[in-house]
């Protein structure tokens, strides 16, 4: 397995329940190095940019209210094999069937307001990461040399 880069992000129900540290706790202790982070307020257009993968899907206005609806925190998770790890300590879409000690059994109330975002794919990593990050944003603390997905 090699040192990737993933993007996470903390969605506003996880900002508004105060669970920031928790969750940051939860990927650091798993191996997961957060290389940069910043709260921001996604505008409409930032938002719809982002997810615009899923414009022509019937969710794709909820999606853009919620995620325009609070503040959210922004992540570059760096560690082995991030982006599957990264998945793994999220849990399923769908918080009722997400494994239990799982960010989304613990925080998150629906399918829709699930509490946090992680990219799929080295590629959607890339991009994702490319999106909201400028790569002099990057503080890389593994040492390692990056060797999927670098930006």
């Amino acid at each position: 397995m090699s040192i990737q880069r993933t993007l996470s992000i903390i969605k506003p129900d996880g900002v508004k329940k105060n669970v920031i540290g928790k969750i940051v706790a939860m990927f650091e202790a798993q191996g997961l190095s957060p290389i940069a982070m910043r709260m921001t307020h996604l505008s409409r257009a930032e938002a719809e940019g982002f997810y615009a993968v899923h414009n022509k899907r019937p969710f794709f206005g909820e999606l853009v209210e919620f995620m325009t609806s609070g503040p959210v925190v922004l992540m570059v998770l760096e560690g082995e094999g991030a982006i599957d790890r990264n998945r793994a300590i999220m849990g399923a879409t769908d918080p009722a069937q997400a494994d239990d000690g799982t960010i989304r059994k613990l925080f998150a109330e629906s399918k829709g307001t699930n509490t946090v975002h992680g990219s799929d794919a080295p590629e959607t990593a890339a991009a994702e990461i490319a999106y909201f990050f400028r790569g002099l944003e990057l503080s890389p603390r593994s040492g390692a040399p990056i060797t999927a997905n670098p930006s």
